[in-house]
């Protein structure tokens, strides 16, 4: 979004997203608010992984990392794909790489 050629305040109005669309977008970064999801996300930055694999990093218990990823998975950040009798899991998509990696870049910014 750009800022030109916005002269006044119903130009500002008329740009913003809608009502149900902003609250998406709350409820988007509230998913991305809790650190142990932060941290399972930062795993699979780098490496498509089991859920067993993911606990073992991060050292904590296939139940809780598996609690995680259903509220990753619903807030359509990541998926899985069956493989046998295990699901290996992976970020979503592009736009997921791509947040995490502005978020990323935001925080580490030198001021």
């Amino acid at each position: 979004m750009t800022q030109e050629n916005i002269n006044s305040i119903e130009d500002v109005k008329s740009k913003l997203p809608d009502e149900d669309t902003l609250y998406g977008l709350a409820e988007l970064f509230k998913v991305f608010g809790d650190p142990t999801r932060a941290k399972i996300m930062s795993c699979l930055s780098v490496k498509d992984l089991y859920v067993y694999e993911i606990a073992d990093i991060l050292g904590m218990s296939v139940s809780a990392v598996s609690h995680q990823l259903r509220v990753l998975r619903n807030a359509k950040l990541v998926k899985g794909s069956k493989l046998g009798k295990e699901v290996k899991y992976c970020l979503d998509d592009n736009h997921v790489v791509q947040i995490m990696e502005c978020g990323l870049t935001h925080i580490n910014e030198v001021r």
